[in-house]
């Protein structure tokens, strides 16, 4: 099962603590700062959901994988470029249950 995250130039520990989650086998990572970049978005059908990070992505960039996730039904996530948000977004879209947050820290 892969990730898609979209946004931010740098993940910094956000990658390894979703690959820490289980079952994630990929974290594939666009940085979706330049316009030119919608035209190379494509999800892997292994797609388990798209993490949208919301710092310093390109609107179109945004609109172009919000519907392509919605075409291919995989779940959508936006948040703030801080595992702290990352968690409470995945958390309150039941991607993620709280008891296997508090293992991987």
């Amino acid at each position: 099962m892969s990730i898609v995250v979209v946004g931010a130039d740098y993940l910094g520990g956000i990658e390894k603590k979703l690959q820490s989650l289980g079952g994630i086998t990929e974290v594939v990572h666009i940085s979706g700062r330049k316009a030119s970049t919608k035209n190379k978005i494509r999800l892997p059908k292994t797609t388990a959901f798209v993490l949208v990070m919301t710092d310093y992505i390109n609107h179109q960039t945004a609109e172009t994988v919000k519907c392509l996730a919605k075409a291919q039904a995989v779940p959508l996530v936006f948040a703030k470029r801080s595992w702290r948000a990352v968690e409470e977004k995945l958390c309150a879209g039941n991607l993620l249950s709280p008891a296997s947050t508090k293992a991987s820290l």
